[in-house]
């Protein structure tokens, strides 16, 4: 996998280059700010991108915004975001585009190498991954609006599992039930937020997403 570094620590930067490197993968470039990211990716093409979202000069929004650019010039990249922080606005808009291939994780997941590089993967692969507190701050964003309250406690915990990208035999798994279940749930889930059916896993996820982002 070819891949491009958007981090403005050099400690951290350089050790997911040396992780990466380590797994297999090519580190085409590593950059510290959002502009030279958006260059970098033009340059390279990269299977993903991996930016944090706030880098210089301004600290705030500028890796998310480049990945946003990203995705709007070249859909075939991948964009996994991580970063210390949930930036509801622009992570919203990031992780509803129908083009899938996206992620956001919380910089503490990497530590737990399996799970990161398993997400790297995933948006490599054209499906998604979302960290479940980045998913839980989402939800939160509209925990009043009236379709949600409409779902019971075991619909909400599958919408969350879906969200976070699993599939449904990895739903059933995680919460201990049949996938039989979980598919009765998830029509529920669409029924009641009035979703239209869709296929593909990464397209159900980014369908809930929008929603919940709306």
């Amino acid at each position: 996998m070819r891949v491009i570094l958007a981090e403005d620590s050099t400690l951290l930067r350089e050790g997911l280059i040396r992780l990466l490197s380590e797994e297999g993968h090519e580190v085409v470039a590593a950059v510290g700010d959002g502009t030279a990211l958006v260059e970098a990716a033009g340059l390279h093409r990269p299977d993903v991108v991996v930016t944090d979202v706030r880098m210089p000069p301004a600290h705030t929004d500028e890796g998310l915004r480049a990945a946003l650019e990203i995705r709007s010039r070249w859909p075939e990249v991948g964009v996994l975001v991580l970063s210390q922080y949930v930036e509801k606005r622009y992570a919203t808009e990031l992780v509803t585009d129908d083009a899938g291939k996206v992620g956001y994780l919380l910089k503490d997941r990497v530590a737990q190498v399996g799970e990161f590089l398993d997400a790297l993967e995933r948006v490599a692969a054209g499906g998604a991954a979302f960290d479940p507190e980045v998913v839980r701050r989402l939800l939160a964003r509209t925990s009043r609006t009236d379709p949600l309250t409409r779902l019971t406690t075991r619909e909400r915990e599958v919408l969350e599992k879906m969200a976070q990208g699993h599939t449904n035999a990895g739903i059933a798994a995680g919460l201990h039930i049949s996938q039989s279940a979980v598919e009765k749930h998830v029509n529920a889930i669409f029924d009641k937020l009035d979703l239209a059916h869709t296929t593909g896993f990464s397209r159900r996820v980014l369908a809930v997403l929008r929603f919940l982002g709306s």
